[in-house]
C-alpha cells in the first residue's frame, strides 16, 4: 500500500461545503493538500489554503473534524489518500488561485462530484447533521 498524506479544510456555510476542483480534473475535492517534509498538520493547513484559495487560515481556532482513507482517485490499487481535515476560522475571501480552476459550494446532492475521499467526508457530514 502507498499512502497519500493530505490536510483538508472544512467550511461549511449553511449547510454547504466550500469545495475546489484543479484544473483538468473533473472531481470536486475539500481544500487542502499535501504535507510538505517536516510540517505539522496545522502548517500545512495554513499554507495549503494560503495556495489554493488566498485566504489566512488561524491556526489557533482549528478543530479536528476527522481522518479519512480511500483509493486515490485516478492512482493504481493500493495507493490510499488519507485527508485529516479541520474547521478553521479564516480572514479574506476565498477565491481560486492558479493551480485552482473553480471552487464552489456543494450540498449532499452534490456528493457524486467529489473525489472518493471527498464522498466519505460528505457521508460523515451528513451523518452529523451539518451539510445538507
Amino acid at each position: 500500500m502507498t499512502l497519500i498524506d493530505k490536510i483538508g479544510w472544512i467550511r461549511l456555510e449553511e449547510g454547504r461545503i466550500l469545495c475546489a476542483r484543479s484544473y483538468g480534473k473533473d472531481l470536486f475535492y475539500v481544500p487542502g493538500g499535501k504535507r510538505d517534509a517536516g510540517e505539522t498538520d496545522l502548517q500545512a493547513l495554513v499554507r495549503e489554503i494560503a495556495e489554493e484559495l488566498a485566504v489566512a487560515i488561524a491556526p489557533e481556532t482549528a478543530r479536528h473534524v476527522g481522518t479519512f482513507e480511500a483509493q486515490a482517485d485516478g492512482k493504481s490499487d493500493g495507493v490510499v489518500v488519507r485527508v485529516t481535515c479541520y474547521t478553521a476560522e479564516h480572514t479574506g475571501i476565498p477565491a481560486p488561485t492558479s493551480e485552482i480552476e473553480e471552487i464552489r459550494w456543494l450540498g449532499y446532492a452534490d456528493r457524486d462530484r467529489m473525489s472518493t475521499a471527498g464522498q466519505l467526508i460528505f457521508d460523515a457530514l451528513h451523518e452529523r447533521g451539518e451539510l445538507r
